[in-house]
């Protein structure tokens, strides 16, 4: 179902210009006024936050793509001092290891739920001795289970 869906939306951005630099620019921008409004409470600030959000999704979903293209270049010129001095490095590696921990956490969780799945008639237990962990099948009763890595035998509820 994922994948149809992934599919539908890749054939609706077709022809479509898509995320850049000033769009990430813009959400960050967005993040900070909404996180300032529920300190503040100004209005004007939830407002200005709207129109970027309704700005930055415009330029996502825009067909005029010689037009977004030359807007990105023009943040991308503007902000090229401050993307090659230390503290623009700094910041990008910052983001870029934020964002690489962010992809492996999703990459866990969805392993995780797809071996639960796998796992649906099995009890996963851990070897008391060296942590390996052991897959035993639900409805046994009490057994003695041998870790086939290290030969210790535990009593489990299967």
């Amino acid at each position: 179902m994922f994948d149809r869906f992934r599919y539908k939306f890749m054939q609706f951005m077709q022809g479509r210009y898509g995320a850049d630099k000033f769009g990430q620019f813009l959400s960050g921008v967005i993040l900070v006024l909404i996180v300032m409004d529920l300190i503040l409470r100004m209005p004007l600030l939830w407002w200005l936050s709207l129109i970027l959000l309704i700005y930055m999704y415009f330029r996502m979903f825009s067909r005029n793509i010689a037009k977004r293209y030359n807007e990105n270049r023009k943040y991308l010129e503007i902000t090229e001092k401050i993307r090659n001095s230390k503290f623009g490095c700094w910041f990008g590696n910052l983001t870029r290891s934020l964002s690489a921990r962010f992809q492996n956490f999703i990459w866990r969780m969805r392993n995780n739920s797809q071996q639960r799945r796998q796992n649906a008639g099995y009890h996963i237990y851990k070897c008391p001795q060296c942590g390996q962990k052991i897959r035993i099948p639900k409805g046994k009763g009490r057994i003695m289970v041998r870790c086939p890595k290290c030969g210790k035998e535990f009593k489990k509820r299967s």
